[in-house]
């Protein structure tokens, strides 16, 4: 078989060990389907994986994942919306108690987004990522606003600003703002440091990012 042989090694190791141990778990996923109460929203980069993060349970959590975990806004549109169809997905068919917008540290497509502002790159350089991190534009006045330093300096402060942006954009999804001003949905914002471990939450009453107590490592 023409795959990986790390993906087949990590398989077996999966089949062997925790599909073993929790295979009852899967046999009740695939007999009565998923019930996630959470939509996770995160960035495609390899060093960061929800599922490891937050330490979640097969069928806990459905994750969409993008470049710069980025929210477009809504737009009914003839175009292809991958990460809209998966919000729509599980607000409207899975009613998701939560989503989440998680953020984090050494960002590449935020710091694409910085680059190409700083030195002039156009839409035209690359297909499809600097068109897609230009969603990031809007967040600058809140980076200036919330963070209180030039986004384009400041590769945290514009992380932060994006999250801020794509919670934004999410309440522009109709259906969405209804079922939170309802009180059956919530809206999060999440910035993970890989470097530490350590995860910042957004108070958005407060209009800052609080770092979430956890107990000290050994």
């Amino acid at each position: 078989m023409n795959i990986p042989a790390r993906l087949v090694e990590g398989y077996r190791g999966f089949r062997h060990t925790r599909f073993r141990r929790e295979r009852d778990h899967y046999l009740r996923l695939a007999q009565s389907g998923q019930r996630p109460t959470t939509l996770m929203i995160a960035c495609v980069d390899s060093r960061v994986a929800p599922e490891v993060v937050f330490d979640a349970d097969p069928g806990e959590m459905l994750v969409v994942r993008n470049v710069a975990n980025l929210v477009p806004p809504y737009q009914p549109d003839a175009g292809y919306h991958g990460t809209s169809a998966a919000i729509e997905f599980a607000v409207r068919q899975l009613k998701v108690a939560h989503i989440v917008v998680c953020g984090h540290a050494s960002c590449g497509g935020i710091n694409a987004f910085r680059h190409n502002t700083l030195n002039g790159v156009d839409a035209a350089h690359g297909d499809f990522v600097t068109r897609w991190v230009d969603m990031v534009a809007p967040a600058t006045k809140l980076a200036l606003t919330c963070e209180g330093v030039d986004p384009l300096q400041d590769q945290t402060a514009m992380e932060l600003a994006a999250i801020r942006q794509s919670i934004m954009n999410l309440r522009s999804f109709p259906w969405l703002k209804a079922a939170e001003d309802a009180g059956e949905l919530s809206l999060h914002g999440l910035w993970f440091d890989v470097a530490d471990g350590s995860l910042r939450v957004l108070d958005e009453a407060a209009g800052a990012f609080d770092t979430l107590d956890d107990a000290p490592l050994g």
